[in-house]
């Protein structure tokens, strides 16, 4: 009896500790909203690096996901770059405006953005990082049969920035920076009981309510 009571209280007190800090800071030059025409889209699009980098695709798709019940139509990483292609692959993708301003110069490229009347690009960078394991967790066949018994758990930290460039004019429209941080376990009570921190998700959609705040539909 003791021993099923202190399985109770240590998972309680494990699932008070998975909850995750996150932090939203942003930086526009006006408060004013901005508004997006009923057919325009705002596309959304990673850091990519040929051969060493690329932005974490599990948030992007999160974020994509937060953002579709928005008013405004939203375009996806994969259907921008090949929309786009090959000027959004990794070895030639802008990582600032000035970049961004370039690649805009080629007449096939602001010609297709206009096709498929991309108003605004989410660039986002970022990562997320799992780090302080301590503990043990041993798994083994017995008499009585297989089972786990021990504890470990992480630290997990989230750090994104998001930057909203306007496609017509080409200019910066607000940045937005996302930080959460949390602590995960694993308690092993004959089979591994995961207790993990919502740190990702959380960023996730603090940065996606956010960047909805941003946008009216023009009309309304």
């Amino acid at each position: 009896m003791k021993f099923h009571t202190f399985i109770v209280l240590f998972s309680a007190a494990c699932l008070g500790g998975c909850g995750s800090m996150t932090t939203v800071d942003d930086y526009r030059p006006t408060a004013e909203p901005i508004h997006i025409g009923v057919s325009e889209k705002v596309a959304v699009l990673g850091r990519r690096d040929a051969g060493h980098y690329v932005t974490d695709r599990s948030f992007i798709e999160c974020l994509v996901d937060r953002l579709e019940d928005s008013s405004f139509l939203v375009m996806p990483e994969q259907e921008f770059v090949d929309a786009l292609f090959p000027w959004f692959e990794p070895r030639t993708a802008p990582k600032n405006l000035t970049r961004l301003r370039k690649i805009m110069q080629e007449p096939s490229v602001r010609k297709k953005v206009e096709e498929e009347k991309i108003g605004y690009l989410v660039w986002l960078d970022g990562e997320v990082e799992s780090q302080g394991v301590t503990g043990a967790m041993h798994c083994g066949v017995g008499p009585t049969g297989a089972g786990c018994f021990g504890f470990t758990s992480w630290d997990k930290t989230v750090m994104f920035e998001a930057i909203v460039w306007n496609m017509v004019d080409l200019t910066e429209e607000a940045r937005i920076r996302v930080d959460s941080e949390g602590t995960s376990y694993v308690i092993g009570i004959v089979a591994p009981i995961p207790l993990l921190t919502r740190a990702e998700s959380q960023a996730c959609q603090g940065m996606g309510d956010q960047l909805k705040s941003y946008f009216t539909q023009e009309g309304e």
